[in-house]
């Protein structure tokens, strides 16, 4: 007689991705050649203010769970279309606000480029605190530390964060496990996004940087941005 097994037993579902879109804000007058920092009073241009329409376009069709905002200016107006077309509240979170360059805020960028220590800002920059404000070190620690709280807070959800190049940029860089020393390499232009998908227990998957064109809705529909990856999260766990 012959027995037959019993079937086995169904694989577990696999634990839902939360998508994390990075927004840079929109371009202002002084994009590309002052340092503004955390001065306040710094708001978008007439090309900014287009910027952040194309950006709440672009999420027309995603299942949009909730938007964050750094406290500045620039960020919170980038983030008001998007929150008028999906009705969500921006809510301002502080870890995600501009890093704090100091003595250097509000400096000309042509006169840092002068300077000794710009080379090491562009090349060891996990080296460099700005003179009376933060290091690098700590605000990729500070801007890694915040999306991880709201990613679990909001698991399994497309959570949107409005926030500045520098620190998107050490996140993405985070997220690729790539040296902070390496992160000047990566560009987040004025009005990009950039996606990370997190699955507990996984290493991070980085889907899109810089992003500035291409509908966003895609991230959800499609199967091939449903990503799962092996390797255990933080490295070395």
């Amino acid at each position: 007689m012959t027995v037959t097994p019993p079937p086995a037993p169904a694989a577990p579902p696999a634990p839902p991705s939360t998508l994390l879109l990075l927004v840079r804000h929109g371009q202002t007058p002084t994009t590309g050649t002052v340092l503004p920092g955390r001065a306040p009073g710094l708001h978008l241009s007439d090309r900014g203010r287009g910027q952040a329409v194309l950006v709440s376009e672009r999420l027309t069709g995603l299942p949009v769970t909730c938007l964050f905002s750094s406290p500045l200016e620039r960020a919170l107006e980038t983030a008001e279309p998007t929150a008028a077309r999906t009705g969500l509240e921006v809510s301002e979170n502080a870890g995600l606000i501009e890093c704090d360059f100091g003595e250097w805020t509000g400096a000309a960028l042509a006169g840092l480029a002068g300077l000794p220590e710009w080379q090491t800002v562009q090349r060891t920059p996990s080296a460099f605190r700005f003179p009376g404000g933060e290091s690098f070190a700590q605000m990729q620690a500070r801007m890694v530390e915040t999306l991880e709280v709201l990613c679990t807070a909001h698991a399994g959800g497309v959570v949107v964060c409005f926030s500045h190049a520098d620190p998107i940029k050490a996140a993405v860089a985070y997220a690729l496990g790539t040296h902070l020393d390496l992160f000047q390499r990566i560009v987040i232009s004025p009005g990009s996004v950039s996606v990370i998908s997190y699955v507990p227990g996984q290493a991070p998957a980085v889907l899109m940087v810089n992003a500035s064109q291409e509908p966003l809705s895609k991230l959800r529909a499609t199967p091939a941005y449903d990503v799962q990856r092996d390797e255990p999260w933080p490295p070395g766990s």
